[in-house]
């Protein structure tokens, strides 16, 4: 999802020095950026940061500077709109996995964790949205026999090829239709206990390994061998999900539905885009400050 902020066709408003951008007429101070580049250097992570006053540190504050401005921006509309903000747990908010923040973008998903005006402003917007048809599988009139499956959802194509079974998510015996349609064919191709995948969707790169769940001889999914033939499975190679995790029943009850999965990607989707419309209206950019990805700004290295 894009994150870029747009500029406002009209002239911004003077530049001061103080100032790193505009929501709607309000000023947001530079102090709020300067701040957050001290406390990243007196950080932990302070030895990976760029050098500074090199081309990669002006990278860093164009991409807190959006950070920040996202931040204000939601704030701004959950106040307008009468909305509280919605806290995380003592040690904050539950971090968002990897494949979330690819959907949301670094910039949303930063922001996201560091406030809880976006997270209410994304409860807000979201509430109402709906899985796209096209995620889904087009049902049979007539149920289909379940598979126990474990499914992995991958950001990138490597990842999802470097995979194996153990790194697989237990889903438990489900119906094919009810999984996303491009791994959803792709088992249905495969022999039963192979994997099946990498294969790409809107979503990311799937990977899965299935067995009829109506074999008496198969209680899981069977580890394939190095040929890529089904082994005997062993209590590791298992579905039963471990007692902490997010599979657990004491999350789930028995097991996790991958619709569940596929209604958060879409409101990740949904939220992303709305953010985009909200830039276009209401943000406006000070010059040095653009989006790392801007190609108009010297220091752009963003590639597509």
């Amino acid at each position: 999802m894009s994150s870029h902020v747009h500029h406002h066709p009209a002239e911004p408003p003077a530049v001061g020095g103080g100032i790193i951008g505009w929501i709607e007429d309000r000023p947001i101070p530079r102090e709020r950026l300067d701040r957050r580049l001290a406390d990243l250097r007196d950080g932990p992570l302070s030895a990976a940061l760029p050098v500074p006053g090199s081309s990669e540190d002006r990278q860093l504050a164009r991409w807190l500077t959006q950070v920040i401005l996202t931040e204000a921006l939601c704030e701004t509309t959950a106040r307008a709109l009468g909305l509280a903000p919605v806290e995380g747990s003592p040690s904050g908010p539950a971090p968002l996995d990897r494949v979330a923040a690819v959907e949301l973008g670094s910039i949303n998903a930063a922001a996201y964790h560091g406030s809880p005006w976006v997270r209410a402003l994304f409860e807000h917007v979201t509430a109402a949205t709906e899985i796209p048809s096209e995620w889904r599988t087009h049902a049979s009139p007539e149920r289909s026999p379940k598979h126990v499956v474990r499914h992995g959802l991958f950001a990138d194509r490597t990842s999802a090829k470097q995979a194996g079974p153990d790194d697989l998510e237990p889903l438990g015996a489900v119906e094919l239709d009810s999984l996303p349609a491009a791994i959803a064919e792709a088992i249905k191709h495969r022999p039963n206990g192979t994997l099946a995948g990498p294969v790409k969707d809107t979503l990311g790169w799937h990977l899965a390994i299935a067995v009829p769940a109506t074999d008496p001889s198969v209680d899981h999914p069977a580890a394939p061998s190095s040929h890529g033939q089904g082994a005997t499975p062993t209590p590791e190679q298992g579905i039963s999900p471990s007692p902490g995790s997010a599979d657990s029943p004491r999350h789930h009850g028995a097991t996790a539905l991958p619709a569940d999965r596929l209604l958060e990607a879409a409101r990740r989707r949904a939220f992303a885009r709305r953010l985009d419309e909200l830039r276009a209206e209401k943000v406006t950019l000070v010059p040095g400050l653009e989006h790392p990805g801007d190609p108009r700004q010297p220091d752009n290295n963003h590639k597509h």
